[in-house]
């Protein structure tokens, strides 16, 4: 994945470019990131949403749920994507930041055993998981991000990183708390961070994004499974059996977020982390 004059190349991205902008970046920027949700049912709507003239919101680039890339701003822009937003000393992210827009619906409502979305869509058992937001303290349903989403994001950083001098990765819901809630805790915003900024890039230079999807089997003979990191939360499923195959989204001191078919935290003493 290349960027040339500020855009990818035609094999890694689609582009349909807008004009709405606040002009180039200033010397030294971009130097952030800032990963969204789109809330919508698919790219097609996003993309037209945001080429609308009178909508004052555009984004560098949509990623679809097949992992494709559409890209509507060059990277030497300042587009429109993070509203009123803080980070340590900075207002304002839009002026330091990159924007990239994930296609997933957000946060879901149960009823029985249906998962809605707030625009009417209903999702299958298999692509919901029940999380905890990092700015909240009870579990909700969000929808999945795909296998594809989170490799394709994981190579655009990559490209991006290679080109411009990188050095915050974040998320709406961290520069805008209370406000905005995505990418939220489906996407395994911390995980993808840490390899990028945190790993040698040297190692990072061999990485896929299928790395970052990290496996473990349970070790203990009965494990709770909790609605957050720590003994203080609640319990929310059977407990997990031995040998019982997790895919662990994110970590937290002693403990890590799995994935079975359904999400909570199990302390971290009892996960023996295996290759994919």
């Amino acid at each position: 994945m290349d960027i040339t004059h500020h855009k990818l190349d035609k094999k890694a991205a689609v582009l349909e470019e807008v004009n709405k902008t606040s002009g180039t970046f200033a010397s030294g920027l971009p130097d952030t990131i800032v990963i969204h949700y789109t809330a919508g049912p698919s790219a097609k709507s996003a993309i037209n949403t945001l080429k609308e003239d009178d909508v004052p919101a555009s984004a560098h680039i949509v990623v679809d749920l097949d992992g494709t890339l559409t890209q509507l701003v060059p990277f030497n822009k300042i587009a429109w994507h993070t509203g009123k937003s803080a980070w340590l000393e900075r207002n304002g992210l839009n002026k330091y930041s990159i924007g990239i827009e994930i296609v997933n619906a957000g946060r879901l409502e149960k009823n029985g055993n249906v998962w809605r979305s707030w625009f009417g869509k209903t999702f299958p058992e298999e692509e919901v998981v029940r999380a905890v937001h990092r700015n909240e303290s009870t579990p909700t349903w969000w929808h999945c991000f795909t296998e594809e989403q989170v490799e394709s994001v994981f190579e655009l950083c990559k490209a991006i990183m290679k080109k411009y001098d990188i050095r915050h990765i974040l998320g709406h819901e961290e520069i805008s708390p209370g406000r905005k809630i995505d990418p939220g805790p489906a996407f395994p915003l911390d995980k993808i961070r840490d390899r990028l900024l945190h790993s040698d890039r040297k190692e990072d230079s061999d990485t896929t994004g299928e790395d970052i999807i990290s496996k473990g089997i349970v070790n203990a003979g009965s494990l709770n499974i909790r609605s957050g990191p720590g003994v203080a939360y609640d319990t929310i499923a059977s407990p997990l059996s031995r040998n019982t195959e997790v895919v662990i989204l994110d970590e937290q001191r002693d403990w890590c977020q799995v994935e079975v078919k359904m999400t909570g935290w199990v302390s971290g003493k009892f996960v023996k982390k295996v290759k994919s």
